[in-house]
């Protein structure tokens, strides 16, 4: 995709150019600052005044690329624990984990976790009892996990009357609060299985009464709340209700303890630091959470902050602090990104009286792209060299900008084979637990030769229940990996053997009683529909050929990669197609990134773009999505692994923002019957273009939650 330059932009040009003079000259008062202080601070400012220079020709690069620009990103307090700058650090040459590493061997994982899974957090033990009691409200199976900072055991008996089926004692230091606890088991990934969670804790506010905008003492702020999401078994059941029967009601809190901008304090600065970890733009006027820290919460919400990769040494030593820390931050970033993700921060009043049936089956059905690269072919032993596949380009990418999350590195299926029918097994439980209806295959045909096929041909040989389609990825392949006709290793020949023939080599796939459907009708796209010599004749024959060979009809979607790259226009009023899919981030609108110029290594010479900004731009074009077209979203996209200097990319990429991508799909396509509401995904595992909804040990599954919680089960 080409942004042509805009010649009303030199004036700009001329501007920033300037701007290089004046920062030159402010590097050496810069140098002269920095030898008058501590010996560590001259490269400290060196360094700064260095980045500043060089902003004026990356900025320049910005305007020529960028269509327009996303506002930037605002940096954070470089001096707090969790600060942008001491987190990178942590992070450089590290494996992240994030929890006591004796929790994997000292617990057992619940074989069958409860619907809802309650999280209390013990520091005054002489509090307990009273939260206890509270807990026999809830009516239903419930599994309970105690953090205890108090230095004081918790007898079992104490705890089974609350009516826990699973309790569980976790000791963990004073640090942190409630927060650092409750996030080490998000990092730990024991709160993964539960939709929702009740969170609450022995909380003490006795500077609560002097406190000018905050009405009431610490005990009656605390009775108020726990009688607001406890309080009696129809209260809790009505709070259930309402969250089951709407998937986008992330909290709920008491009446009177939802807090706005007004209550930032010192903790605006930290939310920005911590939300440079994934480039995320913050508006500040749009805060709105549920003061307190008790609240009934989606389990997505935390579960996705496992993508913030917090530790131990984010959080401040214990002092008494009423405002201005990680975890006042955390407790913030609750509402903030609840609202991200779509979704809504509500008292328990807001609530409905009835709220209707629950949502059981799922909103759409998900279909992600999957590449099946990685394994050893012939092909790719001559071209690249003996044992390459799809990971050599992987893990070679370098960051380009502080927080640049590559290279990508797996966590709970490593680097794999496709050869290993485990791995399929592992793909798809992964699926199946996180609402993926079936996976599309790029399937590679260049004139009756197959390549990669061996795993789809290995899945039919196999007994897996793995529902999925394919799409006919017909462009050519090259050393640049963009599909054009430059350094051609291998090509799309239609005239050596007829495009007709292709139907005849993907008829075993299609009768498989696995492949998917939607309302009876095989699903099949095509990525180049108008590259076909003659598309119209194509698709007839292949209509016939199904009906003779009784696979039955056709759903034959293009890909809408836009005219110039393949689309035909206006296909589906002339009848060749049944329609399209859309697989971002092609034909959308790509904004410039927030990532600031002087962030950029000097070697960089791609395209950088505003990940939320083509969110926000789809959303609104989805407001009239043709009958006919089928939505599409992306984890993100980002080509450094293959083309590192020159690479196109997104930024500010996120699992918030992503289920907000996805809901925005679902609800687009949903006065569709079940079956024909379809929403494409790029991609499984596009590891070399940062695509992944596989596990990582960057974001963990937080993506594959994202998945879950958009189609309404999590």
């Amino acid at each position: 995709m080409t942004a042509n330059r805009d010649p009303s932009r030199d004036d700009e040009l001329i501007e920033l150019r300037q701007q290089v003079d004046e920062l030159r000259g402010a590097l050496r008062g810069a140098e002269e600052r920095a030898a008058r202080t501590d010996p560590l601070d001259p490269r400290l400012w060196a360094g700064r005044a260095q980045r500043l220079v060089r902003f004026g020709g990356r900025a320049a690069r910005a305007v020529v690329h960028g269509r327009r620009r996303a506002a930037p990103l605002t940096e954070g307090d470089a001096d707090a624990p969790s600060s942008f700058e001491r987190w990178s650090d942590r992070m450089d040459a590290s494996r992240f984990v994030g929890f006591p590493v004796d929790w994997r061997f000292s617990r057992v994982p619940v074989a069958e976790p409860a619907a809802v899974a309650v999280v209390l957090h013990c520091h005054f033990p002489e509090l307990l009892d009273e939260l206890l009691e509270g807990l026999r409200a809830i009516d239903e199976p419930f599994d309970l996990y105690i953090t205890n900072s108090s230095g004081t055991s918790i007898q079992a008996q104490q705890l089974r009357l609350a009516g826990a089926r699973h309790v569980e004692v976790l000791s963990v230091e004073n640090h942190g609060r409630d927060i650092w606890p409750l996030v080490q088991l998000v990092n730990a990934g024991i709160l993964d299985p539960y939709p929702t969670v009740l969170k609450v804790h022995t909380k003490k506010s006795a500077w609560r009464e002097a406190h000018e905008t905050l009405d009431g003492d610490g005990a009656a702020w605390r009775a108020s709340l726990v009688d607001a999401l406890l309080g009696s078994s129809d209260n809790v059941a009505s709070i259930l209700s309402a969250m089951r029967a709407d998937p986008d009601i992330a909290v709920v809190t008491a009446d009177a303890s939802i807090a706005g901008p007004e209550h930032w304090g010192g903790d605006l600065g930290l939310v920005r630091g911590i939300y440079r970890r994934l480039g995320m733009p913050l508006d500040p006027d749009s805060l709105r959470f549920p003061a307190g820290s008790m609240y009934w919460i989606r389990g997505f919400v935390l579960q996705g902050l496992r993508a913030f990769r917090f530790e131990r040494d984010d959080f401040e030593p214990e002092a008494g602090q009423i405002d201005g820390t990680c975890a006042h931050a955390i407790e913030r970033m609750v509402g903030l990104l609840s609202e991200e993700a779509g979704m809504r921060v509500l008292t328990r009043s807001d609530l409905p009286a009835d709220p209707g049936e629950a949502c059981i089956a799922p909103r759409a059905r998900l279909v992600p792209f999957y590449l099946p690269q990685f394994h050893r072919v012939a092909e790719n032993d001559r071209w690249w060299g003996k044992g390459f596949t799809e990971w050599y380009n992987v893990v070679k990418a370098h960051p380009l900008y502080p927080g640049h999350d590559v290279p990508l590195r797996p966590t709970e299926l490593g680097f794999y084979s496709l050869e290993l029918d485990t791995v399929r097994e592992q793909q798809l439980e992964l699926a199946r637990t996180h609402g993926i209806a079936g996976f599309m295959y790029y399937y590679y045909w260049f004139a009756g030769r197959k390549l990669l096929e061996r795993p789809i041909e290995r899945l039919l040989e196999s007994d897996l229940d793995q529902p999925i389609c394919i799409m006919w990825a017909n462009e050519n392949w090259t050393r640049r990996w963009d599909g054009g006709d430059t350094d051609v290793l291998i090509g799309q020949e239609y005239e050596s053997v007829p495009a007709e023939q292709f139907i005849e080599d993907v008829m075993p796939l299609l009768r498989d009683p696995r492949y998917l459907r939607a309302d009876g009708a095989v699903v099949l796209a095509v990525y180049k529909l108008a590259q076909l010599p003659d598309p119209a004749a194509t698709v007839a024959r292949w209509r016939e050929r199904c009906r003779e060979e009784g696979v039955g009809e056709l759903l034959l979607l293009q890909v809408d990669v836009g005219p110039a790259m393949g689309s035909l226009r206006d296909a589906g009023a002339i009848g060749i197609i049944d329609g399209s899919l859309d697989f971002a981030p092609h034909n959308l609108d790509w904004v410039a990134t927030e990532i600031p110029a002087d962030q950029w290594d000097a070697r960089f010479q791609g395209r950088a773009m505003s990940y939320r900004a083509m969110v926000d731009g789809y959303r609104r074009r989805l407001a009239s999505l043709p009958e006919d077209a089928y939505p599409g979203a992306m984890v993100t996209f980002d080509n450094t692994a293959r083309r590192q200097w020159q690479p196109d990319l997104f930024t500010g990429t996120n699992p918030y923002t992503f289920r907000r991508w996805l809901t925005a799909c679902a609800a687009a396509v949903a006065d569709r019957e079940p079956d024909r509401r379809l929403i494409f995904v790029n991609a499984w595992n596009e590891w070399a273009e940062s695509a992944v909804l596989e596990p990582t040990e960057q974001y963990g599954r937080s993506f594959l939650q994202a998945c879950r919680s958009a189609m309404g089960a999590g």
